[in-house]
């Protein structure tokens, strides 16, 4: 008998060790595994506690539990496929012989197409931040370096001093699976990194913050340590609401927004594939739904018969 909390840790640690997989990766998974303890917790099934006492009555009846609550149906595919997951490694490592998973259907989400910000709009969200303040200057330079890589927002949390290369206008990014890649920047928002690091109240500690704790981190909280993805988040949805954007957008919209962008100024669709660390080009492809302008143009460019017509003919 495998305890359910000992294989939960085993999950965990072939995550890291074999498939790299982020700390925030392995926080996600780790709070879904244990949401669907809790709930047979709750339910006065801790016989269920056992791996193999898991099964697909007990799998549905956790669906339902979710819809009655009115979990919204991404939440309900991403803790399935975490399950999904879950029970396959145990399945591949002889721990278990039936999936309790198998014939579990997912709920389809319909995909929503992103819908990114007129330049008009990005410019009047960087006119939020109050540049007087240390903190504000963060902040615009968080807005400058999102709109110029269309980073992730736990990619831009996790930059480090030495992660910035300002002779050639570049970062280097440490993305999803712990992947590597080099993102170019403008030189805008390259000065405006240097400025902010060169700063002279990073080092100072003031009634608005305090001086830098974290000397490896590129962006510091008020108590001079890293800033988190929550704060940045928090700190977006203030200059939402004060610039009348709230409820249209989120910082993950400012990475639609300049993929859409780089789009429309012509820019291929490999090459945003490659920016955005994009592991699939089919998600990269969904950015041309937004520009219908160059729908056309970009499926002629990028299928495959029409890249080899000239040697069929």
């Amino acid at each position: 008998m495998v305890d359910f909390e000992e294989s939960i840790y085993k999950y965990l640690n072939y995550l890291s060790a074999v498939k790299n997989a982020s700390e925030h990766t392995l926080r996600n998974y780790r709070m879904d595994l244990q949401r669907f303890k809790d709930f047979f917790q709750a339910e006065g099934k801790e016989e269920q506690f056992e791996l193999s006492k898991v099964d697909k009555r007990g799998v549905r009846a956790y669906i339902a539990a979710l819809t009655t609550k009115n979990a919204s149906k991404k939440t309900i595919l991403r803790r399935l496929s975490t399950l999904r997951s879950f029970f396959k490694f145990h399945i591949k490592e002889h721990l278990l012989d039936d999936n309790p998973m198998d014939e579990i259907d997912s709920p389809k989400l319909q995909k929503k197409i992103p819908t990114p910000l007129s330049y008009e709009s990005v410019e009047r969200l960087f006119q939020q931040p109050d540049l007087s303040s240390y903190l504000g200057f963060r902040d615009r330079c968080i807005m400058e370096l999102f709109y110029s890589s269309g980073l992730r927002i736990s990619e831009l949390a996790g930059l480090n001093r030495k992660d910035i290369d300002d002779r050639n206008f570049c970062l280097r990014v440490l993305g999803k699976g712990k992947k590597e890649r080099i993102v170019p920047i403008t030189q805008t928002a390259a000065q405006w990194i240097k400025d902010y690091l060169n700063h002279p109240l990073r080092h100072q500690d003031s009634g608005e913050h305090q001086a830098e704790v974290d000397a490896q981190a590129v962006f510091l909280n008020k108590w001079g340590k890293r800033l988190t993805v929550r704060s940045i988040d928090r700190r977006f949805e203030e200059y939402l609401k004060s610039s009348g954007l709230s409820g249209k957008i989120t910082p993950h919209t400012i990475r639609h927004t300049i993929a859409t962008h780089w789009l429309e100024k012509g820019m291929d669709l490999k090459t945003i594939q490659v920016l955005l660390g994009h592991s699939s080009l089919a998600t990269t492809t969904l950015y041309t739904q937004v520009s219908s302008r160059l729908k056309r143009e970009v499926y002629e460019k990028a299928h495959p018969l029409e890249l080899n017509r000239d040697s069929i003919l």
